[in-house]
């Protein structure tokens, strides 16, 4: 069983920054994905950002770029999200994810993720 455990959403005004956290828990992670995700009020989910434990390349939606950075620390088993340049259309619940393995397709889609965290709260104000 792999838990997902995300901390460090809150308050920020626009302009600001947040660093999101998701403490990962159970089987090694070699080969895994793990992304974020974000859903606002009355929103699909969507894709924020994702990285890959083993080598740790990265993709981002084109929204995100440039303002926001997805790591990994292996020792920690823990996925970072650096949100910086915060716009208030960033404000959703933004939730970790984990896929075992990786593929060329797909990886922007929530269907394809196994394991979900509970969620964080980013608000950004204007």
């Amino acid at each position: 069983q792999v838990q997902l455990v995300e901390s460090g959403g809150g308050l920020v005004q626009a302009g600001g920054s947040l660093r999101l956290s998701c403490a990962a828990s159970g089987r090694t992670f070699s080969g895994y994905v793990m992304a974020w995700f974000r859903q606002a009020p009355g929103k699909e989910r969507e894709f924020v950002a994702y990285i890959r434990w083993s080598g740790g390349s990265t993709y981002y939606a084109d929204s995100v770029k440039g303002r926001f950075t997805i790591s990994r620390d292996n020792a920690k088993n823990t996925v970072w999200l650096q949100m910086n340049s915060l716009k208030p259309e960033d404000t959703a619940v933004y939730y970790c994810a984990a896929r075992p393995s990786y593929t060329t397709v797909a990886m922007v889609t929530p269907g394809f993720y196994d394991y979900w965290g509970q969620g964080s709260q980013v608000t950004v104000s204007s």
